[in-house]
């Protein structure tokens, strides 16, 4: 079981810490001296899913030197204002067997969810379906 938990520090900050130890400041005032929430669970995402694709690339002997995942989302507009779709785009740098290299290679199948362990459950609110998109 994964354990994490916040403490509030002060004014709109609080203090982020896991099981690893290691600790964040997470903010949600206007002025936005550390990441928000929400900034964190789509770092998160990108993390989770970019480890996957190394994981990946290694096994398939891909000779890359880089790989940035970005997540793009949008947010309903009323509260609760939930994710409503997230496409996440990968970069991979390198001399890859694949011209022109895009994550249909790795992952055929339109339902990615499948390959990636961290998407294997859709976003969901109470009152809508959220569904993950890739590009």
């Amino acid at each position: 079981m994964i354990h994490a938990k916040t403490s509030w520090a002060h004014g709109d900050q609080y203090i982020g810490s896991a099981g690893s130890g290691h600790a964040i400041v997470v903010d949600v005032s206007q002025e936005k001296i550390a990441n928000s929430p929400i900034e964190l669970v789509l770092i998160g995402l990108c993390g989770c899913t970019g480890s996957d694709v190394v994981s990946i690339l290694k096994k398939k002997r891909e000779p890359f030197t880089s790989l940035e995942v970005r997540a793009e989302a949008d947010r309903a507009a009323e509260p609760p204002t939930v994710f409503t779709a997230i496409r996440l785009v990968y970069r991979v740098g390198g001399k890859v067997a694949i011209p022109q290299w895009n994550m249909r290679f790795i992952f055929p199948k339109t339902n990615t969810a499948r390959f990636l362990p961290c998407l294997r459950k859709p976003l969901r609110s109470p009152s809508r379906s959220n569904m993950l998109t890739n590009k």
